[in-house]
C-alpha cells in the first residue's frame, strides 16, 4: 500500500478509538471503500483517477445499517486541511426543521451564503445522513417532500459553481427513485460518486 495511505489509515483508526471508542477498528474489507474516500478528500487526483472518484462530484455513501457510513464521513473532516470541512446534517432533523419553520429551510441548506464581512461568496458542503429516514412533513397544512427540494436546489448551484454535496443512505437507486422521483434520482447520479458497501456487510454496531 502507498506509505500516505497507510499512514492516513493510521491515523483515521486513532482518530476512530478517540471518537468512538478503543474497540474501533478498521475492518480489512472496508479498506477499498475507505481508501476511496480518502482519495476525495485529501483531493489526489492520480488515485481517484486510478479509483474511479470524480473530485468535481460529492459522494453518495450506501450501505445497510450499522456498517459504518455515517461515522466514516464524519471522520473524513479530519482529511480536509484548511478548507472548510462538511457540515454532517441528519435528514430527519431537516423535516423536523421544516415542520417548524417551513420552506426557509431550503434556503439554509442548499443556498450560497456570504460572508459577514467581505461579502465573498461561501459554498457550504453538507453531508445528508441517512437520506430517506425522513417523513415529507406538514408546515401549516403544506406537505412538501423537504429533502427532494434541498437536492433540486444544490443541484442548481452544483451546475453553476460545483457546490460539492454528500450523502449516506441505505436506500438502493430504485428505492431513491420511488422516494424522490426520477429527476432527483438522474441529479444524484450526476452530482454523485457512488461508494457501496456489500449488501451484506455486517452492522458494526453488535
Amino acid at each position: 500500500m502507498n506509505p500516505l495511505y497507510q499512514k492516513a489509515l493510521n491515523y483515521l483508526n486513532e482518530k476512530g478509538k478517540q471518537n468512538y471508542g478503543k474497540r474501533f477498528e478498521i475492518a480489512e474489507e472496508d479498506i477499498p471503500i475507505i481508501t476511496r474516500l480518502i482519495a476525495w478528500f485529501l483531493r489526489d487526483e492520480a488515485t481517484a483517477k486510478e479509483r474511479c472518484i470524480d473530485l468535481d462530484k460529492g459522494i453518495m455513501l450506501t450501505g445497510p445499517v450499522g456498517c459504518g457510513k455515517t461515522a466514516l464521513m464524519n471522520m473524513m473532516r479530519f482529511y480536509t486541511g484548511n478548507n472548510y470541512p462538511h457540515v454532517i446534517k441528519p435528514c430527519r432533523d431537516i423535516a423536523f426543521e421544516f415542520q417548524k419553520t417551513g420552506f426557509e429551510v431550503i434556503r439554509t441548506y442548499a443556498a450560497i451564503s456570504y460572508h459577514s464581512t467581505t461579502a465573498v461568496p461561501v459554498i457550504k458542503t453538507f453531508c445528508f445522513d441517512d437520506l430517506g429516514t425522513e417523513q415529507s412533513l406538514k408546515h401549516f397544512g403544506q406537505e412538501c417532500n423537504i429533502m427532494a427540494e434541498i437536492i433540486l436546489s444544490r443541484y442548481d448551484h452544483y451546475i453553476r459553481q460545483r457546490m460539492a454535496t454528500h450523502f449516506t443512505t441505505n436506500l438502493s437507486a430504485d428505492e431513491i427513485e420511488k422516494i424522490y422521483g426520477s429527476r432527483v434520482r438522474s441529479r444524484l447520479r450526476e452530482m454523485c460518486n457512488l461508494i457501496a458497501f456489500p449488501k451484506d456487510a455486517p452492522d458494526k454496531r453488535k
